[in-house]
């Protein structure tokens, strides 16, 4: 892995350093890791507005590792050199989460070392979830451990302590992604082991058994049509019978489900908040749409093994993409000639689970284009590979063989020619390439095979996995400059010493578009402009940020999209008043200080100041920027976030990120507008005594205090939504995990041979077992 990811950095030294990673995630964590130092669960931080909510942000803040790497952030200048290494770990990680996987459906351990070194190499996951979505490559490797911890527990051959663990540190990272994969391929799983030891009968009587409960569910809603025992029919009896037959036949798969209904307790914290909050937030419909954006034909996957295979299907370059998504391995399909299909026909029930879980994440990747939260199928080309890795390598470990090898060579042939003609057909254009890749991959196959008939199959994988490394570095290579590079300062040091020491609450008006590629650079632009998370990497307080799932209301009232650009009336908007409370935004915000982009707002110095603001100068910066300042300094810290008191006496007492104190006085009763964004989670008491609150412009968190109020406490304090139910399941998944470790203890324990000769015959059985 360290010399593939060499192959790389040699054609791109940013390559996994860019996109999401270098403007979203990486100055996350700088952020996270700052306040972990300071003493401070950053699950809520109110100054940043549209991406301050940080249980609704992929930022893994239940996620242990994930905590380790924000600790150590804020110590490393150069956050692309931290990012790769990270990275890198994370590579091996999933490697050895494939190497894993192979091993416990029988490959031989070289094979296994094949696809473990190929899948962080092929198409999406490089160009991807390695160069840009993090959680993708962090949830995806801790799912390949589950995947290969959950075999080993259903055989015996493991506890439920590993499965448990990796199983919630892929829900944890806070990327739903990996998760619903988690779970498809724990069905996998099960289906294939319930097939491997008692064949498609339980599985044929479990479909009967659920279509006969559907039937006569859809038939209780016909005839009792209206009556509330509809629901109630859905659930009769037939359920729980054959959930008793399966918990009695099926034991280790029965075990499996209460393990990962364990760790899905555990990881209901993670997501809970989200979906609670969903309601006023960009992902609040939970709609099933196909709008073919970045969904892939199932046609594009025979070209998975070409190394120019550029598909057809819509993406944002438009219908041929770029970039080589739909590659695998070199040797993927050629390998398939030097399978003894014969033999491993014999065999079909040991391939079930694997099979399975590459058949649904090929239907996956073709559609709907959004399912709720899920979207962009695409995204599930690593899942597929990683099936169609594992399986061919599964096969080449058993049943390889190098006989009759003109004949396989012609068919070898045969399919290199089929991959020749898809990729021709998707992408016309580089006919040469194409023709090219064809030769190198038709020649390598041969080299292989020749090197595995005369060195034997030791050698025939090193070789293969050898060629791996000019290929990804041409692949890289051949799409410079970044496709997806925002081209941020990766050397914080320097890029907080070229910036303004713009101190106190700012927001930035402008647009990331208005950009051009050459004034990408610390000396230009990204000296004076922050867009995504680039004001966490300079330790500077921005309203924007990279945000998902921002809130809704807020985006819609400053035009605010998910990078931090706005629109250019967000100017107007922002000094425009608000109706109910006669103050402008930027007052209900309590901001200090407003940038405009000269590009959007190249007249602005040239227009009066609005009313209680003037123009400043930065020297070096005024080619990029127009800076307004409020006349009397900075408001922010003057009375903690109390925005606007109306017909009421509101003092601060204390402040925090998720708690507002407050002394209040009304006689006539009155209003209090806070500067915070008004997410779900917050609960207000006086005196200690709770009471409602509200928001203005569907925006600003807002309390009416009553008539007669005198030197009262107003409180105001947010939590996650659903903390309370979030920790009490957490705890009964670690408890019924404990259950289920000292059952699984006590069963080794009974298990034990009482002589060490019946120990010795146990082993050998079981040995000759697996040979055989």
């Amino acid at each position: 892995m360290v010399l593939g990811y060499a192959a790389v950095l040699l054609a791109d030294a940013r390559h996994f350093y860019t996109d999401d990673t270098e403007s979203q995630y990486a100055p996350l964590w700088v952020m996270l890791g700052r306040a972990l130092r300071e003493g401070t669960f950053p699950a809520m931080v109110p100054d940043q507005w549209m991406s301050g909510n940080y249980t609704m942000e992929e930022a893994g803040l239940f996620n242990p590792p994930q905590l380790l790497i924000d600790l150590i952030a804020p110590s490393v200048p150069n956050l692309a050199v931290y990012a790769t290494i990270v990275k890198l770990l994370f590579s091996i990680l999933a490697g050895l989460g494939v190497y894993r996987v192979c091993l416990v459906y029988g490959a031989r351990p070289e094979w296994a070392a094949v696809a473990g070194v190929a899948f962080p190499f092929s198409g999406f996951f490089l160009f991807f979830d390695t160069a840009s979505w993090m959680t993708s490559l962090t949830g995806t490797a801790y799912m390949l451990h589950a995947w290969a911890s959950a075999v080993r527990y259903v055989r015996g051959k493991g506890g439920p302590i590993p499965v448990f663990v990796f199983l919630y540190l892929a829900i944890s990272v806070q990327y739903v992604f990996p998760a619903v994969e988690s779970a498809l391929m724990l069905v996998a799983v099960a289906v294939g082991e319930i097939v491997r030891h008692h064949g498609w009968r339980p599985v044929q009587r479990l479909i009967l058994s659920a279509l006969r409960v559907t039937v006569d569910g859809l038939l209780s809603i016909t005839s009792r049509r209206g009556t509330t025992r509809v629901g109630y029919d859905l659930l009769r009896p037939p359920w729980s019978e054959l959930l008793s037959t399966a918990a009695r036949s099926w034991g280790p798969v029965s075990r499996l489900a209460l393990v990962a209904t364990c760790a899905g307790l555990a990881g209901l914290l993670t997501y809970l908040p989200s979906m609670l909050s969903a309601k006023v937030s960009w992902r609040g419909t939970a709609q099933i749409n196909n709008d073919q954006f970045l969904t892939v034909p199932w046609s594009e996957s025979l070209n998975a093994s070409l190394p120019s295979a550029y598909p057809a299907f819509s993406s944002w370059w438009g219908y041929v993409q770029p970039l080589p998504m739909t590659y695998i391995a070199w040797f993927l399909i050629p390998a398939l000639a030097f399978v003894d299909w014969r033999r491993a026909r014999e065999h079909w029930r040991d391939f079930i689970s694997i099979g399975l879980f590459a058949v649904m994440a090929l239907m996956w990747t073709a559609g709907p284009g959004t399912i709720g939260p899920l979207r962009w199928p695409a995204r599930v080309l690593p899942m597929l590979a990683v099936g169609l890795l594992v399986l061919v390598c599964v096969l080449l470990g058993r049943f390889g063989t190098v006989r009759d090898w003109r004949g396989r060579a012609v068919a070898a042939g045969v399919l290199i020619l089929l991959l020749w003609v898809r990729t021709f057909s998707a992408d016309p254009h580089r006919i040469g390439w194409h023709v090219l890749a064809a030769v190198v991959v038709a020649a390598l196959t041969a080299a292989v095979v020749a090197v595995g008939r005369t060195r034997g199959i030791a050698a025939a994988c090193l070789l293969t996995i050898a060629a791996m490394f000019p290929i990804a570095f041409f692949q890289v290579r051949a799409v410079q400059p970044n496709l997806m590079s925002w081209n941020l300062p990766a050397d914080r040091q320097q890029a907080m010493a070229a910036f303004p020491d713009f101190e106190g609450r700012n927001i930035q008006l402008g647009d990331r578009g208005l950009i051009g590629p050459p004034d990408k650079s610390l000396d230009r632009a990204y000296g004076s402009l922050v867009f995504g998370n680039y004001a966490k990497d300079l330790e500077l307080n921005y309203v924007q940020g990279y945000t998902p799932n921002g809130h809704f209301y807020f985006g819609e009232m400053l035009c605010m999209r998910w990078d931090g650009s706005t629109c250019p009336d967000a100017y107007r908007r922002l000094f425009a008043p608000e109706p109910t409370t006669g103050r402008t935004v930027v007052d209900l915000m309590l901001l200090d200080r407003v940038i405009l982009q000269r590009a959007m707002f190249p007249d602005a110095r040239t227009q009066p100041a609005p009313q209680g603001w003037h123009w400043v100068d930065y020297p070096g910066h005024d080619q990029w920027i127009s800076v307004l300042e409020r006349d009397g300094g900075p408001v922010s810290g003057l009375n903690g976030r109390v925005a606007d008191a109306r017909d009421v006496t509101a003092t601060s007492t204390a402040e925090t990120d998720a708690t507002s104190r407050v002394r209040v006085t009304s006689d006539d009763g009155g209003r209090v507008v806070f500067a915070r964004l008004g997410w779900p989670g917050y609960r207000v008491t006086l005196n200690g005594q709770d009471i409602s609150f509200t928001t203005v412009a569907n925006s600003f968190v807002a309390v009416d205090i009553p008539a007669g109020t005198r030197d009262a406490e107003l409180v105001l304090t947010w939590r996650p939504p659903g903390w309370k139910i979030g920790m009490a399941t957490g705890a009964a998944g670690v408890f019924g995990v404990a259950v289920l470790q000292w059952l699984y203890v006590r069963s080794r324990r009974a298990d034990t041979p009482d002589s060490p000769g019946e120990s010795s015959g146990e082993s050998e059985r079981e040995l000759a077992g697996s040979v055989s």
